[in-house]
């Protein structure tokens, strides 16, 4: 994936992800109004009115968008949508070519050309003009590089819209391939390669492309590496770009989304201006002819090395690609059965023997006539002794889904979930949208693009059936992937010691059948949890209140009906004064969150399937329980949580295996991506208390079931409860059922009794070296604002916006240092920052920070010559930023815990962030900088030669705290857990 706007790309939505990763539609289900609806609790009438076909798509009844479909006299086919609520206008285009096409003797030419055409076009020929223009008007861009599409997309704010457009079209028309950029960015393509040598996914993807048909091109080196990017005797690199772009990129291959806020009308006014010159070179989508799998080559068995201390099972069985069965989802259909986690499933039976801690199923690689149906199972150390008593057990549920998974209330029920969810679906994000649907329409009928993931229309047993066939012993390639393995071969490319074992059927089918397990095995029941309460109230539109005030307890609450689904997200901070005074009781909250969630997974699975979703998750405060679903039976599942969180039997063999998984996750972050190490041990020096990874693993080492109840005992017995919910219920309902939990808990300890949030202070240059096993040299700055004030964070927020752009063209577009280069506004909670990373595979992180300080020299002049009307711009980016809207309940409520989180119990914390944002002046911008630069900073480092002294360091440094800022008026509170289960977050 290329990332020219930084390493952080943006999220993609699940419908993009499903078909990036296994070309599948994903495995929920709608009847439309072309068909009758499935039976489900829902009414004829009312399920009939969940989808309407008002346009060219069919599209939710919750959906308010207006879309037009057209194409260009060049053959460009678009679609159009009108979002008056929409507070970024978005573009993607999806071009029908991918890795898959890449030249044999040029590997990862097509994600080379990916990169190359962010760097100039013939109108706008500055290299750094997209992305400045982008980030200078508050948006984000990036693309991606699939087996058969290529995918750009960016948002901005919808006033520059109109301006953006001819610099995104222009890559579609008139790229330059400019021959100085061309070289370096091959180098920056190798970085992103070398980046990526360590991550087992790769490692063991590589191992499976070996075991499969060598002639299929998905089985092959796709990212590109200075070894296959180069001259050759064919012609230059750059020639084979011109010729690649000219053979594959055409109007008739490509598909281009809009969607903002504009009419549809403006929409194709500027579809029609800007793009009509893309070229229709009459041009199709590239067919793949050769087969995923041949006869000869399976069953097979490849055992592959893994890095981290995890093992995965894969059973992998090549299958006919389903896309084209999206309305009857043969493979979503015997996904949900054989991934199924309630009582009796394989993964329940599984985790009762100790074998195992996960386990999934789904679509694999697709091509268009050939895909892969994978199930994977997430391994323990032991279950790692015990495959092919595994292996035995999967066949015997596969049988039982023979004998009596082919039913058709089955289906119905799954098409009843789906249909759910589309009725209600709430919006996603402009630039997600845009992304999702320029690829949809690759794959769909221009009507299907919104409802195809979720249509589940037709029940056909025989087509079902026969995907089914194709799971046998014959049919297998099982991977297994662990540290344990050593290998007789090594991957190309990443690396991976492997080895390939062709298998003959009666071997597979004979190895390590056990009656016993077998007998365990059930097919889920009907599901118990349906909901039936579908109406949406009417409730006034309202700032959140707070209904309980109690010495133990609070309940703040916010009605709301804008997004148009009967749901409610609510949060229970159960917040423990001693919770952070050691290491041991900070570890054993967390042992307990993950206990409970663990012993409750097989019996609350139903209900997640059917919309009702329990999460517990420990911070620096305690444990907050979260619950989001429907609002009509959320009280069952409350009070199951409930009674298993004080009374429940803590297993021992269970507790073992959650602890000995907790174990292995802290010994594999060294592991992580390089940044994504930097970026933690960050958070971990200046956020709560300094706790090392050893001394975790210590603690996890000596937990037993008693000790784990004791603590229980005694963290319950000392809880303030803080709790929030968001949704479409009455306050009336909102009190009775919080009323029902907080009685349950029982809290004695007030409001006043819960320390501060707690951040350090960088009052001292600190210089730190955490662990990783990366190749890479990393090197971390993090400059800290100097207090946490909104007038702090206003200022560092809009410099985060200034230097974003900058600093990535300097040291990754002209100076290739690497391919993940990033500087950006990072707030420790509400503690300002700024944080400037570079990895690089070629130079150390002495030379890294050195190229920062010669950046800031160079920048130091910018913000000298910083003039008003140029910060206007960077200041509206960090406003509209400030200004989005929630798209969906759920981020309305995770906006609500984080206010309260704050202390801001007026809510207001956002609009006051605004209003200091619109009052920074060019002077306020250029005394920030001036402070942050001269400033004690924190750098964190990395060399693969030097060894860390991390661990050793970090429980000494004794930073100060960093004094908080006035809260909100009115009683504000200081001591609400975490928005979101992060790190070592502290509220």
């Amino acid at each position: 994936m290329s990332l020219p706007s930084g390493f952080r790309p943006l999220a993609l939505s699940a419908a993009i992800a499903a078909i990036v990763i296994t070309g599948l539609s994903p495995g929920v289900s709608l009847a439309d109004s072309s068909t009758p609806p499935a039976p489900s609790s829902m009414t004829t009438a009312t399920a009939a009115s969940a989808i309407t076909q008002a346009g060219p798509v069919i599209k939710s009844a919750n959906d308010q968008r207006d879309y037009r479909s057209l194409t260009l006299d060049n053959g460009l086919k678009v679609l159009l949508v009108s979002d008056p609520a929409a507070d970024k206008a978005a573009a993607a285009m999806d071009v029908e070519v991918g890795s898959a096409q890449d030249p044999d003797d040029v590997p990862g030419l097509a994600h080379f050309l990916e990169h190359m055409l962010f760097l100039g076009t013939d109108r706008y020929p500055e290299p750094d003009a997209y992305q400045e223009f982008i980030t200078r008007h508050g948006g984000q861009h990036n693309a991606f590089t699939a087996s058969q599409d290529t995918n750009y997309f960016f948002d901005i704010a919808p006033d520059a819209f109109a301006e953006a457009l001819p610099r995104f079209a222009r890559f579609f028309v008139a790229p330059q391939f400019n021959a100085d950029y061309v070289d370096r960015e091959r180098h920056a393509v190798h970085s992103e390669y070398q980046a990526r040598l360590q991550d087992d996914g790769r490692r063991v993807n590589e191992a499976v492309e070996q075991a499969l048909n060598p002639e299929h091109p998905f089985n092959r080196f796709s990212v590109g590496s200075l070894e296959t990017l180069k001259d050759s005797e064919a012609g230059s690199l750059r020639q084979r770009l011109v010729d690649f772009y000219q053979a594959h990129y055409g109007a008739g291959v490509m598909r281009l989304t809009l969607v903002g806020p504009q009419t549809l009308d403006t929409l194709e006014s500027l579809t029609r201006h800007n793009f009509s010159d893309v070229p229709n070179r009459e041009l199709s989508r590239p067919q793949i002819d050769a087969p995923l799998v041949t006869a000869d080559e399976l069953p097979a068995r490849v055992e592959v090395k893994a890095l981290k201390q995890e093992r995965e099972l894969d059973f992998m069985f090549p299958i006919e690609d389903p896309v084209a069965q999206y309305r009857v989802k043969p493979v979503s259909y015997l996904a949900n059965l054989i991934g199924h986690e309630g009582e009796g499933s394989l993964l329940a039976v599984l985790k009762d023997k100790g074998w195992a801690d996960g386990l999934s199923a789904g679509g694999g690689p697709s091509d268009g006539e050939n895909a892969l149906l994978s199930i994977n199972v997430t391994l323990t150390p032991e279950g790692a002794r015990h495959q092919p008593e595994i292996r035995a057990a999967l066949f015997d549920y596969l049988a039982l889904i023979r004998q009596q998974g082919l039913e058709e209330w089955r289906y119905q029920e799954q098409a009843a979930l789906g249909e759910q969810e589309f009725r209600f679906q709430q919006r996603s994000s402009p630039v997600d949208l845009a992304s999702s649907l320029a690829m949809m329409m690759t794959r769909y009928p221009v009507k299907d693009v919104l409802a195809a993931p979720y249509l589940m229309q037709d029940y056909d047993a025989e087509l079902i059936e026969s995907t089914l066939d194709r799971l046998t012993p014959e049919n297998l390639l099982e991977v297994y992937s662990g540290p344990d393995v050593t290998g007789d071969q090594q991957g190309k490319w990443f690396k991976a010691p492997y080895t390939l074992t062709r298998l003959t059927d009666d071997a597979v089918a004979r190895a390590g059948d056990d009656p016993s397990l077998a007998a365990r095995l059930a097919l889920p029941a009907p599901n118990p949890y349906l909901a039936s309460d579908f109406q949406v109230l009417n409730l006034p539109d309202a700032p959140p209140r707070q209904l309980i005030d109690e010495p133990g307890a609070e309940l703040w609450y916010q009605g709301d009906d804008s997004f148009g689904v009967p749901k409610a997200e609510w949060r229970f901070g159960l917040l423990n004064p001693a919770v952070s005074a050691s290491v041991e009781d900070e570890v054993m909250s967390r042992v307990l969150a993950a206990w409970l969630n663990d012993s409750l997974n097989a019996r609350l699975y139903p209900a997640r399937l059917a919309g009702q979703d329990a999460l517990a998750y420990a911070h620096g405060r305690g444990i907050t329980l979260q619950f989001s679903g429907w609002r009509d039976g959320q009280q069952p599942e409350m009070r199951e949580v409930l009674d298993q969180l004080v009374n429940g039997d803590i297993d021992s063999q269970r507790l073992a295996r959650i602890t000995q998984r907790m174990t292995r996750s802290l010994s594999n972050r060294a592991q992580a991506p390089l940044y994504t190490q930097l970026g933690r041990s960050l958070s971990e020096a200046l956020v709560g208390q300094p706790t090392t990874v050893s001394q975790q693993q210590d603690v996890l080492a000596q937990v037993t079931s008693e000790r784990l109840d004791a603590f229980r005992k005694r963290f319950l017995a000392r809880l303030h409860v803080q709790a929030m919910v968001t949704g479409n219920l009455s306050d009336t309902q909102a009190r009775e059922t919080g009323q029902l939990v907080i009685n349950g808990l029982a809290p004695r300890v007030t409001r006043d009794g819960i320390p501060e949030l707690a951040i350090h202070r960088v009052d001292q240059p600190l210089a730190l070296r955490p662990e990783s096993s990366r190749g890479d040299a990393g090197a971390l700055r993090y400059l800290q604002g100097k207090d946490r004030t909104l007038e702090s964070q206003s200022s560092l927020a809009v410099l985060g916006q200034l230097i974003e752009a900058p600093f990535y063209s300097r040291l990754r577009t002209d100076e290739q240092l690497g391919y993940i280069v990033s500087a950006s506004y990072s707030p420790m909670l509400d503690a300002p920052g700024l944080s400037l990373l570079v990895q690089s595979p070629s130079k150390d992180s002495k030379t890294l920070f050195s190229r920062m300080d010669a950046f800031f020299t160079t920048f130091d002049e910018r913000i000298t010559a910083l003039d008003e009307a140029t910060l206007a711009s960077y200041r509206s980016a960090v406003i509209d930023g400030l200004e989005q809207k929630p798209r969906r309940l759920s981020e309305l409520a995770s906006r609500n815990w984080s206010e309260l989180s704050f202390g801001w119990t007026d809510f207001d914390r956002r609009q006051q962030l605004i209003h200091a944002v619109e009052q920074v002046s060019v002077q306020d911008i250029r005394d920030a900088w001036q402070q942050v630069t001269q400033a004690a900073p924190l750098e964190l480092a990395f060399d693969p030669e030097i060894p860390s002294d991390f661990d050793q360091r970090l429980p000494t440094l004794a930073l100060p705290l960093l004094p908080e800022a006035p809260r909100a008026k009115h009683g504000a509170t200081t001591a609400a857990p975490s928005a979101q289960p992060a790190g070592n977050a502290q509220h």
